[in-house]
């Protein structure tokens, strides 16, 4: 099988850069224009599955616990959204770049395997996230993300294209994402720029997890509608406990890829899944029995905790 990412129906060459790829295909130039001009839609959680970073989420439209999929506080992080257009098949990923050739084909399986391979439909991907920061981290990510995604032997529609260059302003001379959050409503298809009140269930466990140095996981199990998160492990590290005594610069230069452009909550962030580590030195004890914590939609639309069935 040839292995294609296509836009506009013509192969995606490889690039050896975002601007080289905005000039050769000007209209996904045009649609990330499009894209990061629409104000941002504050998602409320009572539809909401929100995806951390290093996860990834997929659902159908036959969730009746799930209309929304988001994710947010991405600076040089890239937002993927894959769905099936046959079977409305949607996956959220928050990808950091830690593992980005082993991620993508998990992004692909979650949709591939909720949809009827019969089933008339392609597959299209909308990419957002990354600015044009001093490192480049976002610019080798965009290109590491598009090769991936040219190595699937599926055909993959490249619809939105809103990263890196595409992504970036430039305010009192730093440089900063325009979109930091996008939500695709799992009913419809549509992928719009959105901000998050809340981020939860648990989302200092999961934070944790990824700052410790988990892998990239699936959080949600859409055959039993229940977020599904660890078991986790981690090794018990007190010497992280003087960065809650640091100030906010010091923690944003060592503790961020892009120090300049987090969004105001950053550090409170960060002070928060330090300390969730210092009081859970062992993540044993959040998981009794080595079962994963389960959250189930409630009546009046939160993720409460179940025990496992």
């Amino acid at each position: 099988t040839e292995e294609i990412c296509a836009v506009a129906n013509r192969r995606v060459e490889r690039v050896t850069s975002t601007t080289d790829l905005f000039l050769r295909y000007s209209h996904l130039k045009e649609n990330a224009k499009e894209f990061r001009s629409r104000p941002a839609l504050t998602v409320e959680p009572k539809r909401l599955l929100y995806v951390q970073q290093r996860e990834f989420a997929a659902t159908t439209p036959a969730d009746s616990s799930v209309s929304v999929i988001g994710s947010g506080d991405a600076t040089t992080c890239h937002l993927v959204v894959l769905r099936h257009t046959g079977s409305g098949a949607t996956c959220l990923a928050h990808c950091d770049g830690s593992s980005t050739f082993t991620e993508v084909p998990l992004l692909v399986n979650a949709v591939t395997s909720l949809s009827n391979p019969a089933k008339e439909g392609r597959l299209e991907l909308h990419l957002v996230g990354g600015f044009d920061d001093d490192s480049k981290t976002s610019h080798t990510l965009s290109l590491t993300i598009l090769a991936a995604f040219q190595k699937q032997k599926d055909e993959i529609h490249l619809e939105t294209c809103c990263i890196t260059d595409m992504n970036d302003v430039v305010t009192d001379g730093i440089h900063r994402p325009i979109v930091y959050g996008i939500g695709v409503n799992v009913k419809t298809g549509e992928v719009f720029p959105a901000s998050f009140p809340q981020r939860g269930p648990a989302e200092d466990l999961r934070s944790a997890r990824t700052f410790t140095g988990g892998e990239m996981a699936e959080v949600y199990d859409s055959s039993k509608e229940q977020i599904k998160i660890g078991p986790c492990r981690w090794t018990p590290n007190r010497d992280i406990a003087f960065w809650l005594s640091e100030d906010d610069n010091t923690i944003l230069q060592f503790l961020s890829t892009s120090p300049y452009a987090e969004p105001p909550h950053f550090v409170q962030h960060i002070k928060s899944t330090i300390q969730f580590l210092l009081d859970h030195p062992s993540a044993d004890s959040l998981f009794p029995g080595g079962q994963p914590q389960l959250f189930q939609r409630s009546e009046q639309g939160e993720w409460e905790r179940v025990s496992q069935q």
